[in-house]
């Protein structure tokens, strides 16, 4: 009797468990400044950001279908058929500020106040901002304190006549103590070498550490992972950044969480997220991708 005792005492801590770290996990509809101003100073692990990169323009994407129509087309397809395409929404938000850098300076002040001793912020920009970016995150943080620009690189869209074709984002590390930070090198994934004839069979099988220049194509278009949401970032870049600036049972920060891929690359490595946007297709999106996780909402 006292072991099924134990036993199913033993199963109510599971549960409990159980629910205390689904309860972790949050998505929030809110200004974001609001949100970082309610958080517990030094609570948070690792933050990382994709603010929008005020390019000047609403970015928007659309949702399409392809339905078979034989009598309207507007394309064919195997044996000659007729198919023609229906719009089935679209996703968008403003990327326009009268001033991006008191826009971005207040919620940098708070991303500094909320992380923890040890931990890392990790800032995705792109060419037209990152400078003056990265003047803001040396005057919060400390010259000292920034330890590597990351250069995403991707082959996909468009190629201007007029220049060389912008293919990269760049993504700022800051470290709130450099002498101190997570850095999981083992946790760390390998890719191949290029050339993996000059350097053996054994390192060729292992692979290489990357640099900090992370080749990654952008979210297919037609592939399971994409959700439509426009900027939406490829998983594999969160989860390197989580799994190796973070450690299990840690939480994770994205104060413009768009359509949560940092939410997603956190759950699945055993991480709780705290994510925010305050679009309202953000979170109609993060709601149904992140449903696995079972978060709260507020």
């Amino acid at each position: 009797m006292r072991r099924k005792v134990t036993q199913m005492a033993a199963v109510r801590s599971r549960r409990l468990g159980r629910r205390r770290s689904m309860a972790e996990n949050r998505i929030i509809k809110a200004d974001n400044l609001e949100l970082l101003r309610s958080l517990q100073g030094g609570s948070v692990a690792l933050i990382y950001i994709d603010p929008p990169f005020n390019t000047g323009r609403v970015q928007a994407r659309s949702r399409l279908k392809t339905v078979r129509d034989d009598a309207n087309p507007d394309r064919r397809g195997f044996k000659g058929h007729g198919y023609r395409t229906q719009k089935m929404g679209e996703q968008s938000f403003s990327d326009r500020f009268e001033n991006f850098s008191d826009f971005i300076r207040a919620r940098l002040e708070e991303a500094y106040r909320v992380l923890h001793p040890n931990g890392s912020l990790f800032f995705h920009i792109n060419y037209r901002e990152v400078h003056y970016c990265k003047v803001e995150l040396d005057r919060i943080f400390g010259r000292e304190c920034f330890i590597n620009e990351i250069i995403w690189a991707y082959d996909y869209g468009a190629r201007s006549r007029s220049r060389w074709p912008a293919k990269h984002d760049n993504i700022l590390w800051y470290a709130k103590n450099p002498a101190r930070y997570t850095f999981n090198y083992d946790a760390m994934d390998r890719i191949p070498y290029m050339a993996p004839s000059l350097v053996g069979a054994e390192k060729a099988k292992r692979g290489k550490t990357p640099t900090d220049v992370w080749w990654q194509t952008i979210v297919s278009p037609t592939g399971k992972e994409k959700t439509g949401y426009p900027t939406q970032k490829p998983l594999p870049i969160l989860e390197r950044i989580v799994r190796v600036h973070s450690n299990p049972g840690d939480t994770v920060l994205d104060f413009f969480a768009g359509s949560g891929t940092t939410g997603e690359a956190a759950a699945r490595l055993g991480r709780s997220f705290i994510l925010c946007d305050n679009n309202p297709q953000a979170i109609e999106v993060m709601k149904k991708r992140l449903a696995f996780a079972q978060p709260i909402f507020g």
